[in-house]
């Protein structure tokens, strides 16, 4: 089992990697949680297909579960939701002395933790995440929020899980383009952190070999979060440069509604748009864009957007939670595994979001 710990002034927790970990996560909740009670926050599709066995598992050492099930999907995380998570809470009786439980991909990690961070003031919560965008990075870090129309993520907290437990094996139930969604945030670690990574994915053969070394690629994307969140836990200063590709990404997801591109394919394409743009003013390697492009492409992402209004676009850019006043602050990079911030005015932002 590989594992990590995040040491943070007020908070400390562990991550958990391990093939086949769900079928004992039971006892490892066990050793933190002496309470009987868990409300489990997961999706339609996860329920259908792991909703049984993590019963099993939990009633087998006499938690009382309630499921509160949402539908799959990023128009999920609303407020009209939150509310249905709520009254299933309520229906539960939760108290604050009670667990919640995650068990999903990245909305439901996020609403669900939002969830947990409100209720009652606040109700502890682990994460069991299951996809590979969850398992390296929504679930890592205390970022929890839910979505306004007119933006991603702008109503949010910082609420740590008391543990992160995951399964690699769960991935083998996903659909290839979920899983290749996580894999557009793997190479999002590669570009501003780890070259090394960059180049093992370029160097992948196939799916199989891949997913043969997944515990190490998790356990590498979890330890570079881990750096930036220990070192920027309120996302003020360094933790931004994780948003690397997110800022046009969101944008993006926003303006098709959240149904044409996944998260991951949208930040795919905010990566590539982001980095051909600097690299034409001069701020970013000649022929880092092409690289990017070629690895998306390996992985059957998209690297542009279908026709969109760019005016929108920057719009929605200069709503971004990153903009301090008049400016936005920009997640670049040099080169592979170089990256840097750079703060612009607003009226900047349309040199960045031009198409190939």
């Amino acid at each position: 089992m590989k594992s990590l710990s995040i040491n943070l002034p007020d908070e400390n927790y562990n991550i958990f990697i391990e093939k086949g970990l769900l079928d004992k996560v039971g006892y490892k909740i066990k050793e933190i949680y002496k309470g009987e009670k868990i409300a489990i926050v997961t999706d339609d599709n996860v329920y259908r297909i792991y909703g049984d066995k993590i019963k099993n598992i939990l009633e087998k050492i006499n938690f009382k579960i309630k499921f509160v099930v949402i539908e799959n999907g990023e128009k999920s995380k609303s407020i009209t939701v939150l509310q249905d998570i709520y009254n299933g809470f309520l229906d539960f009786n939760l108290t604050r002395s009670d667990l919640i439980i995650t068990f999903g991909g990245g909305v439901v990690g996020d609403i669900g933790g939002f969830a947990a961070a409100t209720f009652l003031r606040g109700v502890p919560f682990i994460q069991i995440p299951t996809t590979l965008l969850s398992q390296i990075d929504s679930s890592v870090g205390g970022k929890v929020a839910v979505n306004l129309k007119r933006g991603k993520n702008l109503i949010g907290n910082f609420y740590h899980p008391k543990a992160v437990f995951i399964d690699p094996k769960v991935l083998k139930t996903l659909d290839k383009r979920v899983f290749n969604d996580g894999l557009g945030e793997c190479i999002k670690y590669g570009c501003i952190k780890d070259e090394k990574l960059f180049s093992k994915l370029e160097g992948y053969k196939s799916y199989e070999e891949l997913y043969n070394d997944i515990e190490y690629i998790i356990h590498r994307c979890c330890s570079i979060k881990k750096e930036f969140v220990e070192d920027d836990e309120k996302d003020t200063g360094k933790r931004m440069i994780l948003n690397f590709g997110h800022t046009i990404g969101h944008a993006i997801e926003r303006y098709f509604n959240y149904s044409l591109y996944t998260h991951g394919e949208a930040v795919a394409i905010g990566m590539y748009m982001m980095t051909n743009s600097s690299e034409k003013i001069g701020e970013t390697n000649t022929g880092t864009a092409e690289k990017i492009k070629k690895l998306l492409i390996k992985y059957n992402l998209p690297y542009a957007s279908k026709k969109v209004d760019i005016d929108k676009i920057v719009e929605t850019v200069s709503l971004d939670k990153k903009r301090k006043g008049n400016n936005i602050n920009l997640i670049l990079i040099k080169s592979i595994g170089e990256s840097f911030i750079k703060k612009i005015k607003k009226e900047e932002a349309s040199k960045y979001v031009i198409k190939d």
